[in-house]
């Protein structure tokens, strides 16, 4: 399923979710630019499980964590940094219009971080490094569940060589990406959490990190517009 758009206008210009996506995209375009020394730069600013723990465990705490924020930043491949932008730029808007601006930035990247350490913690030993900002987007996508669950999702679905257009409800496309991404982490576990190239436990702490934290950092209703309250009224 491929989400389109969404059925919830924003009341306030995304600035940070579109500073956001400007930031991954220039940075992509520099990892273009580095040639032969583009593993080289993953290896030092990915974030590498087995490096980490030993980092935190000679006291190396500051060098150990970096990793955790520039791997936000860094993508794979084309197809890797537009999806997860896209993801962002459907979903982050109406988020950091719950949250406000200043306090979606610190939201954004808690759920990167606790995305990169539950994907350390359940695989402890890798030397592969992780980069991507998919942990924190599902981070950003397990808030918009909390908040919208009765939004609509205007969704591309391919059924055998056709697709159809659907609007489906967000507590439904994000509810069944969420079990999705448990299956395959749950069946990652017995051969390896990076199976398939993806760190599907950096998904499902990113999820579940930012469905708790939203709790906290989103406004009050009462500083909301009755209409609004009324028509995206959250669980």
């Amino acid at each position: 399923m491929i989400p389109l758009r969404d059925t919830i206008q924003s009341r306030s210009t995304p600035i940070i979710t579109v500073s956001l996506i400007i930031a991954n995209v220039v940075a992509f375009i520099f990892q273009l630019s580095l040639g032969q020394n583009l593993n080289d730069f993953i290896t030092a600013y990915g974030f590498v499980p087995s490096r980490f723990f030993h980092l935190i465990s000679k006291g190396n705490i500051i060098a150990g964590l970096f990793p955790l924020f520039t791997s936000i930043f860094l993508h794979g491949g084309w197809f890797h940094i537009i999806g997860n932008m896209w993801f962002l730029w459907i979903f982050g808007d109406n988020v950091e219009d719950r949250v406000g601006h200043f306090r979606f930035v610190f939201f954004y990247l808690l759920c990167g971080f606790s995305a990169g350490l539950i994907h350390g913690f359940t695989n402890p030993n890798s030397g592969i490094p992780t980069i991507g900002a998919s942990g924190a987007i599902a981070g950003v996508m397990g808030a918009y569940f909390i908040l919208y669950p009765r939004a609509r999702i205007w969704t591309l679905v391919p059924i055998f060589f056709f697709a159809q257009f659907v609007e489906i409800p967000a507590f439904f496309f994000l509810g069944f990406w969420i079990l999705m991404q448990f299956f395959m982490g749950t069946f990652s576990l017995g051969v390896g959490s990076m199976q398939g190239g993806v760190a599907w436990w950096a998904h499902i702490g990113g999820f579940v990190t930012g469905a708790l934290l939203i709790f906290i950092f989103r406004k009050r209703q009462r500083n909301l517009p009755r209409q609004y309250i009324d028509q995206y009224r959250p669980w």
